[in-house]
């Protein structure tokens, strides 16, 4: 026979969890610096514009 669960101990568990990964998910998007995010912006710039120039008639090339 199975164990017995506290379901209000499980639930507030599987929160705390749930929680912990929202915030470790918050830290690593709002938790650098403004060089870091303008360096970031540059190179996704960057990349868009290269692959914009080969491009073939303004549509893609395969």
């Amino acid at each position: 026979m199975g164990d017995v669960v506290n379901l209000k101990r499980f639930k507030k568990r599987t929160e705390r969890v749930a929680s912990a990964k929202q915030a470790d998910a918050n830290r690593t998007r709002f938790g650098r610096t403004k060089s870091e995010r303008a360096l970031d912006q540059q190179r996704e710039t960057r990349a868009n514009n290269l692959l914009d120039q080969h491009r073939i008639d303004g549509e893609d090339a395969s």
